[in-house]
């Protein structure tokens, strides 16, 4: 027998096992009859739906059986498949869609969502399941279902539309298109009245007044064309928008509940890792202080889940209190290496300790058995009495508390977590900690770390009794671009962090995505669910999954992963690259530009010397060949919940550039830049993962390690903690690859340049410098004596402060500079200087000599 149960969304259904026997499926109110063999398919993909499929649906016969059947079924999308049983004759988006509209002279309605998005169910449950809203939108229109993560150039596009019309936007989106695919009219919700109102509407229009609009669609394409593709004047670009963007995130943040702006309040992780990586690469303590404002705000608030780890997408209030509370893997990925970062510049068991609940949550709850990522779960989930309610399998009554604790440990929870009986949220509590773990320990007159063991405790008593709830709806699909997220962010913790088994993860879900999501013609596959792969990746598939290639390749050395890496970006460029040369600004090739790394003494590697706009334009989202259904070839290189596929390209060409040698790859990065350099400098907070990669194109990798000679050095270094005398030892070691050398520090002949190292910085001196003997040797029957370095060689010195640091601030790093020459029997290259910039954490919990005094 079938029995009821609810499913994300609202509605209550039934939950049945499907056999192979035929679907008594009606045909959608007001739709016609199908034609039999599209009416057999969609049957047969019905009946071959495993047993535990669960039809989302009020619509269901006497057996249990769905009442409605439409083109979704055939879908691999889970946000697609909810929408399967709707009266609504959903067609997916394809040339089928568009061909009905003109053939029956019908406008497109076009509706974008997500599975885990709850106003897309709220509008579902009122207006998509309702028959006879759903008659009349089959009835005037050919209705079309998206899913935005599936196809996000699709939602980029009609996003833009709906934003330059409305100066808002959101989701579900609800769009008006010509037959043609140009919008005419866009929103985001409906209530369903005001829909049925919309409709008949645009049906009038579309009747009496199509003139109207088709200008009206020719005027939004127009604009949606020019914003998308971001064109502008190419020129170089330096330091100097680096700093106006940092400068800009500084005065922006929220000093008292961090962010930036007001409610709802997003993470904006991309605003997070330039403040905290122009921190580690300048030394200046302001971007680091705002970016620990929000950090730890976030890290006591409801956004973040205090029982389970991870956060929620965003917060409805301006102190991050009440979360939208549905959890997406991309701000797992995000906020894992900003908290890993933010810790470590300071040290801060706290930060570390965020970062590890972040990270054991996705490897817990988010993570396939082959070892892949899922995509998010649900915001809504099952109250006691079967409705569908946002956030009840997080939230909390004191009673609860009471039953699952012991009684010490429940009025520790109840105080800690800010616990009340009238509640925070819905008459119940969402946890989250009204102060610092450290002024609670200080009340309680506990140490620290005695406070966090009992806290331990309490989360893993609560966490398997709130497993025992209905659960949020879990999006199992395996998206290429945020798997490639976790994997770099997992790469990133588990150096900082030194856990081993977070490089495992991120190894064995990469194996995953070369094995799995890779084409036969070397492209990749965006998405992976139910044992196949389906739709053709985008740009942001290629640069986050070869910006993860690069991650693994540095924390294990091992070359398999860079050379994949390589042939990962060589696609992108082969299928994305827009080879038409932006406009030029007017500067010379090779110019400098305002803040060159060169204008402050450094000596670093430089790019070919080409002007960017001869190289081209930056990247399409989409492959050229197959955006043949757009109306817009988008490039839409500003970021949002995600870095753009353009800012992340930069960032993985700019790295791959300095670990292989490879100028083009350099050089393309520059131009990516270069291509959006006019609306970089209007608004260069909008691409702050962009200017990320433009620094390290320019400078190299902020921190302590740094790669030369094309890839076959790597330089790290690590710093002890200070002595009484705020000096600290450092120890640098030099990997040189095989059938590679560098020079001692005073060679033997005049024309080579000696491995040396120097400190960058005004604030400490380099003393007690020892470097290892070298090795007298001839590397070929020319060249005479030489003194060399060969495989791995350490370093060590002293760094001694020119300040009192009981009086002054320390800075948040040291730059050192290594000067060395990289040769191999036959060729020496260029001599080139890295620069490390090596952290100098405060010991934790002293304060700084401004709170001191």
């Amino acid at each position: 027998m079938p029995h009821a149960a609810w499913i994300a969304g609202g509605l209550t259904v039934v939950w049945l096992t499907v056999s192979n026997a035929p679907a008594h499926a009606v045909p959608p109110p007001g739709a016609g009859e199908r034609p039999p063999e599209v009416q057999a398919r969609l049957e047969a993909a019905l009946a071959s739906m495993p047993a535990d499929y669960e039809p989302r649906t009020e619509h269901l016969d006497a057996d249990g059986r769905p009442h409605y059947l439409n083109r979704l079924i055939l879908e691999t999308s889970p946000y697609l498949r909810q929408h399967a049983h709707n009266p609504v004759d959903w067609f997916p988006w394809g040339e089928e869609a568009f061909e009905r509209a003109k053939a029956e002279d019908k406008p497109v309605f076009l509706s974008i969502g997500y599975s885990t998005c709850h106003w897309c169910h709220v509008m579902e449950r009122e207006s998509f399941d309702n028959v006879e809203v759903a008659r009349l939108m089959n009835e005037l229109f050919v209705c079309i279902k998206v899913d935005r993560e599936q196809r996000p150039d699709i939602d980029d596009i009609y996003m833009t539309a709906v934003q330059v019309t409305q100066q808002r936007g959101g989701w579900p989106m609800s769009s008006f298109l010509l037959p043609d695919r140009r919008p005419f009219f866009g929103a985001t919700y409906f209530p369903p009245q005001q829909f049925v109102n919309l409709m008949r509407q645009v049906d009038a229009a579309w009747r009496e007044r199509r003139a109207d609009l088709e200008a009206s669609a020719a005027q939004i394409t127009d604009l949606v064309q020019q914003i998308t593709a971001a064109r502008g004047a190419a020129k170089n670009l330096g330091r100097a928008v680096i700093g106006e963007a940092v400068q800009g995130l500084v005065a922006s943040t929220d000093r008292v509940h961090g962010g930036f702006g007001g409610a709802p309040k997003f993470p904006n992780e991309t605003n997070l890792l330039l403040l905290l990586e122009e921190a580690l690469r300048t030394g200046d303590r302001q971007p680091l202080d705002a970016a620990l404002i929000t950090l730890r705000a976030m890290a006591r608030g409801g956004i973040h889940d205090q029982v389970g780890g991870g956060f929620h997408r965003y917060s409805v209030d301006g102190h991050w209190l009440v979360p939208h509370f549905e959890k997406m893997l991309y701000n797992q990925a995000h906020l894992l290496r900003a908290y890993a970062l933010a810790y470590r510049l300071t040290g801060d068991p706290l930060l570390a300790r965020v970062a590890r609940q972040t990270a054991d949550y996705v490897l817990r709850d988010l993570t396939s058995p082959e070892g892949a990522f899922y995509s998010a779960t649900d915001a809504d989930s099952e109250a006691e009495d079967g409705e569908s309610l946002e956030g009840e399998f997080f939230v909390w009554t004191k009673d609860q508390l009471r039953d699952a604790l012991e009684p010490d440990d429940a009025e520790l929870a109840i105080r800690i977590f800010g616990v009340t009986d009238t509640g925070n949220f819905e008459h119940r509590n969402i946890l989250f900690l009204d102060r610092p773990l450290t002024e609670s320990a200080s009340d309680l007159g506990m140490p620290l770390d005695d406070l966090l063991a009992r806290l331990d405790a309490i989360r893993e008593r609560l966490y398997p009794i709130r497993e025992e709830r209905p659960h949020p709806l879990r999006d199992d699909k395996i998206l290429t671009s945020w798997n490639g997220m976790m994997i770099r962010a997992l790469a990133e913790a588990a150096d900082t962090l030194g856990e081993p088994a977070y490089a495992e993860a991120a190894a064995r879900a990469a194996e995953f995505l070369w094995r799995r999501n890779r084409r036969d013609d070397g492209g990749l596959w965006r998405v992976w669910l139910d044992g196949e792969a389906s739709t053709p990746g985008l740009v942001q598939d290629y640069a986050h999954l070869a910006h993860a290639f690069v991650a693994l390749h540095d924390i294990t050395d091992e070359r398999d992963w860079l050379e994949r890496a390589e042939a990962v970006a060589a696609e992108m460029v082969e299928r994305f690259w827009d080879p038409d040369p932006a406009p030029d600004a007017g500067q010379k090739a090779g110019a400098p530009a305002v803040g060159d790394p060169s204008e402050r003494g450094l000596s670093v590697r430089r790019p070919s010397g080409r002007h960017p706009a001869s190289l081209g334009s930056g990247f399409f989202v989409a492959e050229r060949e197959k955006a043949n259904l757009l109306i817009a070839q988008p490039k839409s290189p500003t970021d949002g919940a995600v870095p753009s596929g353009n800012s992340v390209a930069v960032r993985a060409l700019a790295e791959l550039g300095r670990r292989t040698g490879d100028r083009n790859a350099t050089d393309r990065a520059l131009a990516t830049v270069a291509a959006f350099a006019a609306n970089i400098e209007r608004m260069p907070a909008a691409y702050t993962y962009m200017l990320t990669g433009l620094a390290v194109a320019l400078d190299g990798d902020a921190g302590p390690r740094a790669t030369a000679g094309n890839g076959a050095v790597v330089a790290a270094a690590t710093l002890s903690p200070a002595n009484d005398a705020g000096e600290h030892e450092v120890s640098l070691d030099l990997v040189i690859r095989d059938g590679w050398h560098l020079n001692g520090p005073e060679p033997l002949q005049e024309d080579l340049i000696g491995t040396t190292v120097e400190g960058a910085g005004s604030r400490f001196e380099v003393t007690n410098l020892r470097y290892p003997e070298p090795r007298r040797t001839q590397v070929s029957a020319q060249s005479g004596d030489v003194l060399i370095y060969e495989g791995r060689k350490g370093i060590t010195f002293r760094l001694q402060p020119g300040f009192d640091p009981t009086l002054e601030e320390l800075p948040v790093s040291v730059p050192i500079s290594v000067s060395l020459q990289a040769c191999d029997d036959e060729i020496c290259l260029l001599p080139e200087t890295v620069v490390l910039e090596l952290p100098v954490r405060r010991p934790y919990g002293r304060l700084p000599p401004q709170a001191a005094r």
